[in-house]
Order: C-alpha cells, then sequence, then structure tokens
C-alpha cells in the first residue's frame, strides 16, 4: 500500500487527495492524476504524470517470474551440486565443493575445494583437494590435487599427478602420475604417461597436438602444432615450430627447413661480441663455435705437404644473383665446385650433397702451414747467402792484401 502525496505547491488552491492504492487501481490513479492536472502547480507537469505512472503500473502488473524448479539451495559444508548423481558420494568432511552436471564429483567423499562442471568431471575424485574440471569427461580417473582440466575429457586418466594444467580437448589424456605439467591444445601432451612420480613432469606444451607422443620425457618445451610431435623419452628440449626427434636431448630446434628458408634476429648484426668464437652452420641447421682444445681431438699429425693443394685453387671475383644481394656487392674468393674437383674436404655440402660453400677457415689454417714452410725455406736460402756472402768478403779481402805484391811482381 503506497500513500500518494499531497500537492506541495503554495499556489495550489486546494490539497490534492492522496487515497491508498493496490495494484490493481494505478491506472485508475494514473487518469485520476490526468483529470486533477488542472492544478496550477500540476497543469506543466500532467504529461509527465501520465507516463511515469503508466509504466509503473506496467511494471508492477508484470506476473512474478521464478526459475522452475526452484534453486535447491547450498547442501551442508558450502557444497553445491546440480546434475543426477552430482556430489552423490559426499560425506560429512568435504567442503566447498561446486558439482554441475551428470555424475559430476560422483565418488567425492571428503574432498575440499573442488569444482567440476561436465558430465563425468572429476567423477572418482575422493579425498584430494582444489582440483577444477570443466568439460565432459575432465579428470574422470582424478585422485589427484591442485590439476586445472579445462575441455572434454582433457587429464582423463589423471591418477595421483598433481599440479597439472590441461586446456583443451584430451589435452594430457593419458596422464597418471606426472606433475607439473601445462598443456595447452588440443591433444598437447596427449600421451604422456608419467608411470611414476619422476618421469613426464614439468612438460609445457602449447599449440595443436605439442608434445603429442611423450610419454616419459621431462621438462620438455613445444611450442607451436604439432611442436615436439616426434619427442618420445628425451628430457630439456624445446622445440618451436618443430616436430623434434624421438629420444634427443638437451636441444634446441627452431622452425622447420622445409618450409623456412630465412632467418632474422635483431639484435646480433653491428653488436660487438668480443673475444668470442665464430659461430659455424651445418648443412642440418645445426649452429656451434669450432673448438680447438686437444681433448676434443684425436690422431694430432703434422700438416706437411697437405696444404699444398691451396696452390692449385683459383681466387676469383664475383657478384650474387641479384635474388640473393640486390645491392650487388663485389665479392672475393672462391667457387665450391672448383675446391671440390681440387680438394673435396674443403667443401660444404647441402643436404643433398651438392657442393654448397667452402670450409674458408681450413684454407687459413692450410695458408699458415705454407706460409710457415715458405719462412722456413726462405730462412734457409737466407743462411745459405749469408754464409756465400761471407765467403766472397773473404776472397775479396784476401785479394785486396794480395794486390801490392801483384804489382811488384809486374
Amino acid at each position: 500500500m503506497l500513500p500518494l502525496p499531497y500537492c506541495k505547491e503554495a499556489q495550489c488552491s486546494r490539497k490534492c487527495p492522496a487515497p491508498h492504492l493496490t495494484r490493481s487501481h494505478i491506472i485508475v490513479v494514473a487518469m485520476w492524476r490526468a483529470k486533477e492536472a488542472d492544478c496550477a502547480c500540476m497543469k506543466t507537469n500532467a504529461l509527465s504524470l501520465i507516463l511515469i505512472s503508466l509504466v509503473t503500473a506496467a511494471l508492477l502488473l508484470q506476473p512474478a517470474q521464478a526459475v522452475v524448479p526452484p534453486p535447491d539451495g547450498g547442501y551442508p559444508g558450502g557444497n553445491t551440486a546440480e546434475g543426477t548423481g552430482a556430489l552423490l558420494g559426499l560425506g560429512v568432511n568435504g567442503f566447498n565443493n561446486t558439482a554441475i552436471g551428470f555424475m559430476s564429483l560422483r565418488n567425492n567423499t571428503q574432498g575440499d575445494a573442488n569444482t567440476a562442471v561436465g558430465a563425468g568431471a572429476l567423477f572418482s575424485n575422493r579425498g584430494e583437494g582444489q582440483n577444477t574440471a570443466t568439460g565432459a569427461g575432465a579428470l574422470f580417473n582424478n585422485f589427484g590435487a591442485n590439476n586445472t582440466a579445462n575441455g572434454a575429457f582433457a587429464l582423463y586418466t589423471n591418477g595421483l599427478g598433481s599440479g597439472n594444467t590441461a586446456m583443451g580437448s584430451t589435452a594430457l589424456y593419458s596422464n597418471r602420475t606426472a606433475f607439473a605439467n601445462t598443456a595447452i591444445g588440443y591433444g598437447a601432451l596427449f600421451n604422456n604417461t608419467g608411470e611414476d612420480f619422476a618421469l613426464g613432469a614439468g612438460n609445457t606444451a602449447i599449440g595443436f597436438e605439442a608434445l603429442y607422443n611423450n610419454t616419459t620425457g621431462n621438462s620438455n618445451i613445444a611450442l607451436g602444432g604439432y611442436a615436439g610431435w616426434n619427442r618420445t623419452t628425451g628430457d630439456f628440449n624445446i622445440d618451436i615450430g618443430n616436430e623434434g626427434v624421438a629420444g634427443e636431448s638437451n636441444t634446441i630446434r627452431i622452425g622447420d627447413d622445409s618450409v623456412h628458408g630465412a632467418t632474422f634476429i635483431a639484435g646480433i648484426s653491428g653488436a660487438t661480441a668480443s673475444g668470442g668464437a665464430a659461430v659455424f652452420v651445418d648443412s642440418l641447421g645445426k649452429l656451434g663455435t669450432m673448438t680447438s682444445s686437444a681433448r676434443f681431438k684425436e690422431n694430432i699429425q703434422p700438416m706437411g705437404s697437405a696444404s699444398e693443394a691451396i696452390l692449385l685453387l683459383r681466387p676469383v671475383t664475383f657478384r650474387y644473383k641479384t635474388e640473393l644481394d640486390p645491392k650487388g656487392i663485389p665479392q672475393f674468393g672462391l667457387v665450391a665446385e672448383d675446391v671440390d674437383r681440387v680438394n673435396p674436404e674443403l667443401i660444404v655440402r647441402d643436404a643433398q650433397g651438392a657442393p654448397q660453400t667452402v670450409r674458408y677457415e681450413q684454407i687459413n689454417a692450410m695458408l699458415l702451414n705454407e706460409f710457415l714452410k715458405a719462412r722456413r725455406q726462405i730462412d734457409a736460402q737466407q743462411k745459405q747467402i749469408d754464409a756465400l756472402t761471407a765467403g766472397l768478403q773473404k776472397v775479396s779481402a784476401q785479394l785486396a792484401a794480395a794486390s801490392p805484391s801483384l804489382a811488384d811482381s809486374r
């Protein structure tokens, strides 16, 4: 019951009545107010009053709405369950669990702070806590804690594994006991089993079926669709846009040589690395520096005459083709095919075995050997010259000493 207020304008000659209204009276009151609008204070507001009253009437006359069936309300211990069999096995010790969906958290007896949304999500969970499963069958067999699964059948097989995050349908599907894995993408780390707690742990896979076949490998990182797909048991690998190699460990692979033909990395050109070593690339794309310590070598022998092959090489000047060097900068060097005919060991070949470039760093060592040989020869010749010069000087001195006696004899 809402009393209608009196008109409070001083110039009003009368007081407007304010009958007590029920919902059924609202429309009548609206019409009555319009009729009473000849009151000096209300003439200017008559239209506004009519509109406001009609809107109010429409709202008040709406039938009351409610969800059907009405909300169940909370269960003891701050637990919430909706769906057939949801949280059906909960005992007196489980707190703050939320189960929404057919058989979600069905067997949970005393686990706390679990959230399951989807048919069969966290179905087998019993006493473990702080798991979140969103999607049908997510974390279905879970016995671990602190896992997050978002996607149908994500972490489906997880047993005692804890601290795992799976986002995407069937991500970390086969995981059993491994911990601290992160899989984002459909089928990421699908076969990661982790047969015991020390295997298959600490992996990160982001992308469609990334690290799909990894079973017991640890601390691997894969980024991109199918990245690390071939990995099985290796540890500490990083694959970015590369499918990786089975059983390999401690290796970084970036890109795929079947689709990537150029690499641009900022912060290298023009940046001085004083005292460093030159970086080399083999025909498979492996990067590395040349080691020179004796502890890395075997069968060390003097070079001898092996370096004489460089005396047959033909240095040339040239320019690279326009598609390789649009600026056409003059170059000085050798032609790989020419060097191959002289000494095949001085050639770097491509994946198909064709000559690609010259091992100029090896030629430098051969040049040094030839230089030292020439220097030794020059030194030996210089000694001979010095000896001959000394002999000539002695003969000249003897001739000079004998000159007066020769003159007297004449």
